[in-house]
């Protein structure tokens, strides 16, 4: 296994068992995120790096697939190839190995994002490695005051079990942890002709989106997210968001699609949107005068350069 280190952490490379993952430290939330209504009103023009604290806030971000059938536009992991879901026990291992990697022995925070490589819906053995093994195992390494798993989902139209696997999750996300937990809509546009585009028509349409997110549960704790990884050519219409999706139940993320080699290759403008905020001014506005609470999450230069964004995969080309 190969472990590349990384300015904020580190990424594991396993080419036996056909799996990433990784762990890093965050800047904190002062630092590169834009949100009103947490009171963080800076305009984020460029991050710089610093140090990292992983008592404070420790993120890993694992595979639930071995490389990933839904082929969207701007993610390498297309690139791997396709070789199945990752077992429970593999959920596990990666989880224990960026666990006993560390000295670190207590942390405030320990997010675990379902979103290196695979579609986390297709696989149901993230439900029950979240519900009956992820804390466990968690315990037995660290001393953690908050557990917080993230699904993050582009909505497959070939999932038939999509529905159901989303409504199992809103009950962990709920019940088991008691509402900390997330659910991240990847919605990128709110034009379908664009959508169907960057997730190479392999998601659903954003009316069949806006039918399932009207038979969820209301969130317990924090909100779902409805996540736009955006360029300055994107299409976010305020006014369609708010048809299609309630305020009330979603917030709105949104984030640059990251300088990944599909992206680039597939002529995403990914040079303009990290020392700028006015790639993302006009897109929040419109949408803080509808009434969403919006995030605006910006990386650095090191953490994209560093390939620990979402969309890439070193195993694609190890």
């Amino acid at each position: 296994m190969q472990i590349v280190h990384t300015h904020t952490g580190k990424i594991y490379v396993d080419t036996e068992h056909r799996l990433e993952f990784l762990t890093v430290g965050d800047y904190g939330k002062e630092n590169n995120i834009k949100a009103d209504f947490l009171g963080l009103h800076t305009e984020i023009n460029g991050v710089k790096h610093k140090e990292v604290d992983l008592t404070k806030k420790w993120v890993a971000t694992i595979s639930t697939q071995k490389g990933c059938p839904m082929k969207c536009q701007f993610c390498d992991c297309p690139k791997f190839g396709f070789f199945g879901n990752a077992s429970v026990e593999e959920l596990s291992f990666e989880i224990e190995t960026i666990l006993k990697n560390e000295t670190i022995k207590n942390t405030d925070r320990f997010n675990v994002h379902f979103a290196r490589m695979g579609e986390p819906t297709f696989n149901e053995n993230v439900l029950e490695f979240a519900k009956n093994h992820l804390r466990d195992i968690t315990k037995k390494y660290i001393t953690a005051k908050t557990i917080h798993p993230v699904v993050s989902t582009m909505l497959p139209k070939k999932n038939k079990k999509l529905k159901q696997f989303i409504l199992d999750w809103c009950n962990i996300k709920n019940i088991d942890y008691n509402g900390e937990a997330g659910l991240q809509f990847s919605i990128n546009s709110t034009d379908n002709a664009q959508r169907e585009a960057q997730f190479n028509s392999n998601s659903l349409s954003l009316e069949e989106i806006s039918a399932l997110a009207k038979e969820l549960p209301q969130p317990v704790g924090r909100k779902y997210t409805l996540n736009f990884a955006v360029t300055k050519d994107t299409i976010l219409d305020a006014d369609r968001l708010t048809e299609l999706f309630d305020p009330k139940m979603f917030i709105v993320k949104i984030t640059p699609i990251h300088e990944t080699n599909s992206a680039i290759q597939n002529g995403f403008d990914v040079t303009t949107s990290y020392d700028d905020y006015d790639v993302y001014r006009e897109f929040e506005q419109p949408l803080v005068k509808k009434g969403w609470d919006v995030i605006v999450f910006v990386p650095s230069h090191e953490e994209d350069s560093d390939r620990i964004t979402c969309g890439n995969a070193l195993i694609a080309s190890a």
